[in-house]
């Protein structure tokens, strides 16, 4: 399917688009904690795939490929927008989002709370199962850099939601 995909087959295609879409949507849900967001970049992510997927050496490396295009499409997207100007309207929005359980939508806004690029590291570790090494080779950070990210930002989750935890237990079992 990749192979004819890279030869310009439209329907190959389509057809990895709609194979991978979920998995593109929920990476960019992560990184952005917007649903609406994270589709629209994900539609980014998927038209940049179909521009330059001529050029893949290897087709059966398509899932690390199409998963260097999100986190680039990611990094374009925080380097052409204000990360902090819309954080009152994705408050509203997972406020309003019935379908995420507490959990979730806990760990949505803690991961929105660390910077950028320090979400960036964290999820591309613990929800896509990335290397340190491998993590920067995907964002061309220092692979200190990636360790130190991930070190002090799974830290500050863990205080969060700790912090929410005590905040959250019925008053009988305190």
């Amino acid at each position: 399917m990749v192979a004819l995909a890279c030869a310009g087959d439209r329907a190959a295609f389509a057809e990895l688009v709609r194979r991978r879409q979920s998995w593109l949507r929920n990476l960019f849900r992560r990184f952005c904690g917007d649903p609406v967001l994270a589709d629209d970049l994900a539609q980014q992510a998927f038209l940049q795939a179909w521009r330059t997927i001529a050029g893949l050496r290897h087709p059966t490396r398509f899932g690390s490929w199409l998963r260097r295009v999100a986190v680039n499409t990611w990094l374009q997207h925080l380097r052409h927008n204000d990360a902090l100007r819309d954080a009152d309207a994705i408050d509203d929005m997972h406020a309003a989002d019935p379908g995420t359980t507490g959990a979730a939508m806990d760990l949505d806004r803690a991961l929105a709370s660390l910077a950028p690029t320090v979400g960036l590291c964290i999820v591309l570790s613990y929800h896509e199962g990335l290397t340190h090494d491998e993590i920067a080779g995907q964002t061309g950070l220092p692979p200190g850099t990636v360790k130190s990210h991930i070190r002090r930002g799974t830290a500050r989750l863990r205080d969060l939601l700790a912090a929410y935890n005590e905040t959250s237990e019925p008053e009988e079992t305190r």
